[in-house]
């Protein structure tokens, strides 16, 4: 089963992989009883499509893990709730308890159809600036306009647009981290991907001394993190945030901070007004950005990626920004006008009330009450059926299991998803977030490959089930 199972993930990710109809046929002749298939040889992995002139474009986790359990009638499409999709990278969408309304009903004026500025709508960008100002910069002299900021259609988008306009340099990264970056860190050739290594392989994070040991010794020109971390659900924060931003101004190495989930934090020490606290400006939830720590708006180069896709539960919306100095936003406008053509204009509109400061304070009160108790009951039950939980997330709305204690074949991530898929259950095997650009490193060496990351951003009883249902998988074995 874990040859047939890495040979299945290599299909998918070799870029010179053998035609798509050659993998289908494969695929379909997949046998439950195929344990010795063996790896294929170089002539098996030349390109015999009619396409040569394509490379076989891989696969994210999320997409290859759904791929996975399509083959097993998985849909996203289906409303009978027979699937436990706990591989889901988005939030649950609807409504939460004492969260506020959202009204998402609007008219689209005629102007609206034209196409929006490719640093986006200025009324929204106001708003966002605004929004950094209100929450880290109040004692700041150096605040964030409109010119600071660039919307994007979507996170990967804004990534992209980033990594665009990079010139010729080294750019740092950390594994485990987020999916998408392989691609990110692998497509633009002046990029040269830079591997940062914990010496203590037990530490979550990255202290910032050893920070500024490899990003100086390295000449690092950026640095590309998740804050809080995707998939630890680990969080930089205060001095060792502080220090970040302090070693990249000294540096001169711009910190690309994604800070998609800085809502996410359940160790706040503020209550919350269901509990007692004030309901007003002065009792704001716990969030965190490097935004608090930049001195100089439009000199120190940090780059900010956040948006409505998961802070504000919005994923479709495809409504997203950074937020930088001026002369970086105007080149990530430019590195817009010819990959992505900007925003949805209309959906920018029905974005300004979401950005309102008091409905902000109000929904992410309820936005951690939620999740905390999703969180709270997987940390609960995953021991129970012998998955453990090497970091205790702060932040996020995920978990990074650890599957070593479990029987050999399925303490291997691509194994596990492969008998999940069989019960009904998603999720996203490690080796995907043991960032490779270029593939440069085999499948078998990744330090992730006794991991995988749960999602507890789709509603509770997606949870329960999936729980029950690898329960029931892992007794089998």
């Amino acid at each position: 089963r874990r040859n047939t199972a890495h040979n299945i993930f290599l299909q998918f990710h070799r870029h010179t992989a053998k035609s798509m109809k050659d993998l289908a046929i494969e695929e379909e002749s997949e046998g439950e009883d195929d344990f010795e298939s063996k790896p294929p040889s170089q002539a098996e992995a030349e390109p015999n499509s009619p396409f040569e002139m394509f490379h076989h474009v891989m696969k994210t986790g999320v997409i290859y893990a759904s791929s996975r359990a399509a083959k097993h009638g998985f849909s996203m499409a289906d409303s009978t709730d027979s699937w436990a999709n706990m591989g889901q990278g988005a939030p649950e969408t609807g409504p939460l308890p004492g969260a506020p309304t959202r009204d998402f009903h609007m008219n689209i004026q005629d102007a609206e159809l034209e196409y929006a500025p490719t640093t986006g709508d200025t009324e929204l960008r106001v708003k966002v600036a605004d929004y950094y100002n209100h929450l880290y910069r109040q004692d700041k002299e150096s605040k964030y306009t409109h010119e600071n900021v660039c919307i994007v259609p979507g996170g990967r988008a804004g990534l992209t647009r980033a990594m665009a306009a990079l010139g010729n340099v080294q750019v740092g990264y950390f594994t485990p981290d987020y999916t998408a970056y392989q691609q990110a860190l692998g497509l633009f050739m002046r990029i040269s991907p830079s591997p940062i290594l914990h010496r203590n392989v037990n530490e979550a994070l990255l202290p910032s001394k050893e920070f500024a040991f490899e990003a100086g010794g390295r000449g690092l020109g950026a640095m590309l993190l998740s804050n809080p971390a995707n998939p630890t659900g680990q969080s930089l924060e205060g001095d060792e945030l502080e220090a970040y931003v302090k070693i990249s101004r000294d540096l001169n190495c711009c910190l690309l901070m994604d800070e998609f989930y800085s809502h996410y934090y359940y160790d706040g020490e503020n209550a919350s007004p269901e509990d007692g606290g004030a309901d007003d400006d002065s009792n704001w939830p716990k969030t965190v950005s490097s935004a608090r720590y930049v001195e100089d708006v439009n000199e120190d180069p940090v780059v900010i990626v956040n948006g409505l896709t998961k802070n504000w539960r919005c994923p479709g919306f495809r409504v997203c920004w950074l937020v930088a100095p001026k002369p970086i936003v105007e080149m990530l406008g430019s590195a817009g006008s010819f990959l992505d053509g900007g925003a949805n204009a209309p959906l920018q509109k029905l974005a300004l009330p979401l950005m309102d400061l008091d409905f902000i304070r109000r929904d992410t009160w309820a936005l951690q009450r939620h999740f905390k108790m999703k969180r709270d009951y997987l940390l609960t039950e995953l021991p129970k059926i012998g998955i453990n939980v090497k970091w205790e997330p702060s932040a996020t709305f995920y978990i990074w299991a650890d599957l070593s204690a479990l029987p050999s074949p399925i303490n291997d991530c691509l194994v596990f998803l492969e008998e999940c898929v069989k019960h009904n259950v998603i999720c996203v095997p490690g080796v995907f977030f043991d960032i490779n650009p270029r593939e440069i490193r085999h499948i078998q060496h990744s330090k992730c490959i006794n991991f995988v990351r749960f999602s507890y951003g789709p509603p509770m009883k997606n949870l329960t089930k999936g729980v029950e249902q690898m329960g029931k998988m892992i007794s089998y074995w």
